[in-house]
């Protein structure tokens, strides 16, 4: 008995383990898990899919290699399936032995006994990462083929254009919406029939489409037909349909096609057939010569007044037929200039004399212009013609003029030399020839140069090459030598003479005599010296624009606190011109000749304003690969001038006072101790008083930088100002454009002294400058849609009521340009600040830009 019992367990362990390397050996996952969860028995495609043993996946340690956005969910499922004995199915992401997550159908079954208890849990999983992808792939084609049906119904829809199909029973099997809106149908109604169709179509075009549409379906051939329906709700309108046949097994199954409303189209090109007609009459009434020619030079229409003019009809000179009315000498020299013209497609201007109507002939200027199409294309010629028959006669008798000029010239007190376009000498006159002691052979000669005084004949030379090359004036001083042995000083000029066609014929020099001036030169400098200094008083402020009491009184402030080397502490809104106001008292200080530092403070970064300031030593942090000077070095002996202070960081505010108080500094990861010899002016639109009860700036600090205080003016209080700024950045920038601005609309300049600037100057320059740029004529004009009204400042009350309003105008601006700061629609734009000074008062306020991103 015992015997035959371990039989059969030598019998079942050899078929289990039979059946295990049946398992092992499939390329299936397959697991097993006790009743409690417990997964006791991964299979070798599982153990090889891991890269780990079976001890380092079994119990719950299979859980590690389940991606961990996946973990939860799958063990809460696992948990519910044993606890309610259901089949368990879920999908999850599982780390592959390479590293990778690749997706998984996970599903259980349990095994029962004969009284329903669950005695084993058999699993298997399924790979199905490549499903997932091209789930994603038809999803992402579907949402393409539905975007790109949305995209052609707008386009219908936006061109008044439907499409169709049409079945050779005369039942339409398609109609695009636009169909429907275009016809007066209603699609509630379904598709009509073709009888239906042709209802609303007036009886010519409905036995035209009638033809065409039989014709199609015959003969399998291209259909495009115009005509008129009457709409039910918008009357009369003009239809143009395409149609195009397809075949199956080489027999027309339907049409499809298009049909587009122009009705606006036609009556525009009515009006512009009629607006033809109605210039073509005023042409031909015209006195003037005018005439039109076709893209290959042919005349197609010459007006009245040519006509009159030569006595002929217009077939005879249509086409080439016109050189018949050019004198015949003539005729060779403007037939190779037009048809340059046609080839090169440049405008065509020439003289020839052409026979009146009683045989005589009389000199006129040709004139032809080409009309291109949107493409580039030369459509028509259009052409005009002056008679210049007196200017002719008028030039025969400056030729005869000449002569006595000539003479005029001999006589003239000047010295006068006459060149050739290539710089050799043609003509003296006699004045010069006697102060020289020369005669014309011995100018001719190269060595005429030997007249000039050896210092100055290099620059003599480089001076004629230069005017030589560019075919313009020159000028220069020289010495000449006299007959007597000495040398005078001259003033040469240098002008071309050029003929008609822009090619230089002579050059005309002229040397005037300025040794009298020279000897007085020296005294005029002397008395420069002097006036030079009083210059100096008056164009301190030459970039300064104003006159307003308000802006005067900020002004005599700073020219009494430049000579000395007091700290000045400049408030004022963003801008109001600080920095115009710094860079002025350094002109005018005694540090004129050493350099002018400037820093924004809120635009470099709080991590990096300490190295911008006072340096860094090699290694002083990441990045630093070598020594860098600062800002206070840079400005030795000079000024530094630190724009936007109030928002420095603390600990860059305690380093700035051991500055002002012991003119010493160390540089940034450096122990040596530097000196300071600068003068420190700084300016900020904060309030530093305020941000000092904040706790934001020390008040030892704001004492030392606030030693001379100097206030300017929004421009909202100098409204008297504004006339004299438009016109100056008016001029600046038609000059940096290359427009010319004759006048500027008074109710532009009255907008703009309405308008309460709060970006003060800088954002009146801005607006000026988007005029200029957008404007198309020579009057200046601004839009009051380009001033951003609802940052208008409102009267201050005190400290914290400044700080409030700042906030408040970032946070309106940040709402209009839903959180985008820079650029030319964002809130630097239209708060008129730098880009970088508005993040930096973004994190000092502590706004949370990215809230207004989907306002």
């Amino acid at each position: 008995m015992k015997a035959s019992e371990s039989l059969q367990n030598d019998q079942s362990t050899a078929s289990e383990h039979a059946l295990r390397r049946a398992v092992d050996t499939t390329p299936a996952f397959i697991h097993t898990a006790r009743p409690d969860g417990y997964i006791d028995y991964f299979n070798r495609g599982w153990l090889d899919f891991f890269g780990k043993s079976l001890d380092d996946v079994c119990g719950w340690r299979w859980t590690e290699t389940v991606h961990p956005d996946d973990v939860a969910a799958i063990v809460q499922k696992w948990h519910a399936a044993l606890a309610s004995g259901e089949p368990f199915e879920i999908e999850s992401r599982v780390r592959r032995a390479d590293g990778s997550y690749r997706a998984l159908l996970h599903r259980k079954l349990p095994l029962r006994d004969e009284h329903g208890n669950i005695v084993k849990w058999f699993g298997s999983s399924i790979d199905i990462e490549d499903r997932r992808c091209a789930e994603r792939r038809i999803a992402e084609k579907t949402a393409e083929l539905e975007r790109n049906e949305f995209y052609l119904r707008e386009g219908e829809r936006l061109a008044h254009m439907g499409s169709w199909s049409l079945r050779p029973d005369g039942i339409f099997d398609y109609w695009s919406p636009e169909t429907f809106v275009i016809f007066g149908f209603d699609p509630n109604q379904g598709i009509p029939t073709l009888t239906q169709w042709l209802a609303p179509v007036q009886p010519d075009g409905r036995d035209l489409l009638t033809r065409t549409i039989d014709k199609m379906f015959r003969e399998g051939v291209r259909g495009d037909v115009r005509y008129w329906v009457d709409h039910p709700k918008k009357g009369k309108r003009m239809m143009h349909s395409t149609g195009e046949p397809v075949f199956e097994n080489g027999k027309v199954t339907r049409l499809i096609g298009n049909t587009l409303d122009i009705t606006e189209r036609e009556r525009a090109e009515e009006e512009l057939r009629a607006s033809e007609r109605k210039y073509r009459n005023l042409v031909d009434t015209t006195p003037a010569f005018v005439h039109t020619a076709l893209p290959n030079g042919d005349v197609d229409f010459y007006n009245r007044g040519w006509l009159d003019y030569v006595g002929l009809p217009l077939t005879d000179l249509l086409g080439w037929g016109w050189t018949g009315m050019i004198h015949p000498e003539d005729v060779e020299a403007i037939v190779p200039i037009w048809r340059a013209a046609l080839k090169a497609g440049e405008p065509f201007v020439a003289e020839s004399r052409v026979r009146r109507a009683d045989g005589q002939y009389r000199w006129f200027l040709h004139r032809e212009e080409p009309l291109r199409n949107e493409a580039g294309e030369i459509v028509k010629w259009y052409g005009s013609s002056i008679e210049i028959q007196e200017r002719k006669i008028a030039e025969e008798k400056i030729r005869e003029q000449e002569a006595e000029l000539r003479q005029i010239l001999d006589l003239t007190p000047n010295h006068l030399y006459v060149f050739g376009p290539d710089g050799g000498l043609l003509y003296v006159n006699e004045f010069a020839l006697a102060y020289l002691g020369a005669d014309l052979a011995e100018m001719v000669a190269a060595s005429r140069i030997n007249f000039i005084h050896p210092d100055d004949r290099q620059g003599y030379l480089a001076e004629k090459e230069k005017g030589l090359l560019a075919g313009k004036s020159y000028e220069f001083e020289l010495r000449i030598l006299r007959r007597d042995g000495t040398y005078r000083w001259f003033l040469g000029r240098g002008n071309p003479l050029k003929d008609e066609q822009g090619r230089i014929t002579r050059w005309y020099n002229t040397a005037t005599d300025i040794e009298d001036r020279k000897r007085a030169e020296e005294e005029i400098r002397k008395e420069n010296i002097a006036l030079r200094e009083e210059l100096g008083k008056t164009s301190m402020f030459e970039e300064v624009i104003g006159t307003s009491p308000a802006l005067q009184m900020v002004l005599a402030r700073a020219a009494k606190v430049a000579p000395t080397d007091s700290t000045v502490l400049i408030m004022g809104e963003t801008g109001t011109g600080k920095e115009l106001i710094a860079r002025a008292i350094h002109k005018r200080s005694k540090r004129l000749e050493r350099p002018f530092i400037s820093v924004n403070c809120a635009a470099v970064p709080s991590s990096l304003i300490m190295s911008e300031l006072f340096g860094h030593e090699k290694g002083a942090f990441t990045g630093a690969v070598q020594r860098r000077l600062g800002r206070f070095e840079l400005a030795e002996g000079g000024t530094l001038f630190l724009d936007e202070v109030g928002d420095l960081p603390t600990e860059t505010q305690i380093a700035l006072l051991r500055v002002l108080q012991e003119r010493e500094f160390e540089r940034v990861g450096g122990t040596e101790v530097l000196r300071a010899d600068v003068r420190v002016i700084s300016a900020t639109n904060r309030d530093l008083q305020a941000a000092i009860a904040d706790g934001a700036f020390r008040s030892d600090l704001y004492y030392r930088l606030n030693v001379f205080p100097i206030k300017l003016p929004p421009l909202r209080e100098r409204k008297e100002d504004v006339p004299l700024l438009v016109n100056y950045f008016v001029d600046r920038y038609a000059t940096r454009a290359g427009k010319k601005i004759k006048h500027i609309q008074k109710k532009a300049l009255e907008a703009l002294e309405e308008y309460s600037w709060p970006g003060n100057v800088r954002e009146l320059q801005n607006v000026i400058e988007r005029s200029l740029i957008i404007g198309e004529t020579n009057e200046f004009s601004v839009d009051k849609s380009w001033f951003s009204h609802e940052f208008q400042l409102v009267p201050r009350v005190g400290p914290v009521s400044r700080i409030s309003t700042e906030q408040e105008q970032i946070e309106a601006a940040l709402a209009q340009t839903k959180g985008k700061v820079s650029g030319r629609q964002g809130a630097a734009a239209i708060l008129g600040m730098p880009a970088s000074t508005l993040e930096s008062k973004i994190r000092t306020l502590r706004i949370n830009k990215h809230a207004y991103k989907g306002a």
